[in-house]
């Protein structure tokens, strides 16, 4: 089990992200916060170039791979937003990426997945094991 980040490691991912994620805005609605008697933010991630926060953990880790194991190229496995973020993060950092997503996967999500340039690998969720596959 790896250690919980730090602030240090926080800053460190924020720099790696500076320039290539959208800083999506907080919001929040005075009706609500009246009716909760406080603040409450809603990030909206659904502004980000790939449609949720995903992008940003994916971004995150090929970036902080050495030139070697980029150079291998990477694997996952996601019927939709991890799938576009780290197909759109290795699409950014120049990464062959192969992603493995189940057959119902929603189409709009796996034609995303391809146009970020990834290989997309089909599964029967009930028949097939993504991990195997991958």
């Amino acid at each position: 089990m790896s250690a919980l980040p730090t602030f240090a490691d926080v800053q460190a991912a924020a720099r790696r992200l500076d320039g290539v994620t959208i800083r999506t805005p907080l919001l929040e609605n005075e009706r609500v916060n009246r009716k909760l008697g406080g603040r409450l933010f809603l990030k909206a991630e659904c502004l980000q170039r790939t449609g949720s926060f995903k992008l940003r953990g994916a971004y995150n880790f090929l970036a902080s791979m050495s030139e070697a194991d980029r150079a291998k190229g990477v694997v996952g496995w996601s019927s939709g937003n991890h799938a576009q973020g780290l197909a759109e993060a290795a699409r950014l950092l120049g990464v062959k990426a192969t992603i493995v997503m189940p057959a119902d996967a929603p189409a709009l999500k796996v034609a995303n997945t391809r146009a970020s340039g990834a290989e997309v690998v089909l599964y029967d969720r009930v028949k097939d094991s993504r991990e195997e596959i991958g």
